[in-house]
């Protein structure tokens, strides 16, 4: 059997789909006799268009969203969390970093405010991670890891993460560091890399990435280094120069990110 059974990425058109294919009923049939045990869906769309997918089928176990200290009002965002979680919905949350740019190293200004809340540590992944644990309607959060020391890390944030666990100087750290980053992310790219590939092989993750990395820690020169040695020479995925604005990647980003325009930013930034 499957545990949990998915309707991936919906949105107004997949969920139209969906219901038309009467996709909805087949799920339910297979947890009627026992292939499924849960049915949940993801999600990437507008407000009412949750609570539309929401309400347009009583069986939903579970549902999964994009939730994190900058996209608290994106997409379903709080209000969509509560108005699920209200109907007895499990929530689980993804991209509660914002594909991991919450945890970018404090730099610049942020380290003030870092250090007025006590955290001296080299990212605040532990302030995001307990942000999105301190909203009671949370049931599971996705956090993702690359080396054992960040699942330590995690682990340990789990550990202190409870619902309205925060203290109000926490809070208040949120509210500073969401305005300052705000105005430091150029590319509000999770990293999911649903544009790829890229007709042209351009390496539209990496150039964000490239480019919210300088811009969040100043130190342009060296990240334009790094950035001309991942996707210059002869590599098979390119720099954000071999764009020809094909479009064909915006069709594809669930944050409805105007790529072309972003990568414009990249080359102009990096000169590749």
């Amino acid at each position: 059997h499957i545990d949990f059974y998915l309707f991936h990425a919906l949105n107004r058109d997949h969920w139209q789909k969906a219901v038309r294919l009467n996709l909805i009923e087949r799920a339910t049939a297979a947890k009627a006799d026992g292939r499924i045990r849960h049915i949940g869906f993801s999600f990437h769309d507008d407000l009412d268009t949750f609570k539309t997918i929401v309400d347009g089928f009583a069986g939903w176990d579970m549902c999964q969203i994009q939730y994190n200290l900058l996209d608290w009002n994106f997409q379903a965002g709080t209000e969509g969390l509560r108005y699920a979680a209200g109907k007895g919905i499990g929530m689980t949350i993804m991209e509660p970093l914002k594909g991991g740019i919450l945890g970018m190293p404090v730099e610049g200004d942020l380290r003030p405010i870092a250090e007025r809340a006590g955290y001296d540590g080299p990212n605040l992944a532990d302030l995001g991670l307990r942000w999105v644990w301190n909203h009671p309607e949370v049931s599971v959060v996705l956090s993702g890891m690359s080396s054992p020391e960040q699942m330590d890390e995690n682990l340990a944030s789990a550990n202190r993460g409870v619902a309205n666990g925060m203290s109000a100087a926490d809070l208040k750290m949120v509210d500073d560091v969401r305005d300052l980053l705000k105005n430091r992310i150029r590319a509000a790219c999770t990293g999911c890399a649903y544009c790829m590939p890229c007709p042209q092989s351009v390496d539209i993750p990496q150039c964000f990435r490239s480019l919210n990395d300088a811009s969040l820690s100043g130190k342009w020169d060296a990240l334009k280094a790094n950035y001309l040695y991942l996707l210059g020479g002869t590599r098979e995925l390119k720099g954000a120069s071999h764009c020809v604005e094909c479009g064909l990647c915006e069709t594809k980003c669930p944050q409805h990110l105007p790529i072309r325009k972003l990568l414009k930013e990249v080359k102009e930034a990096f000169g590749v």
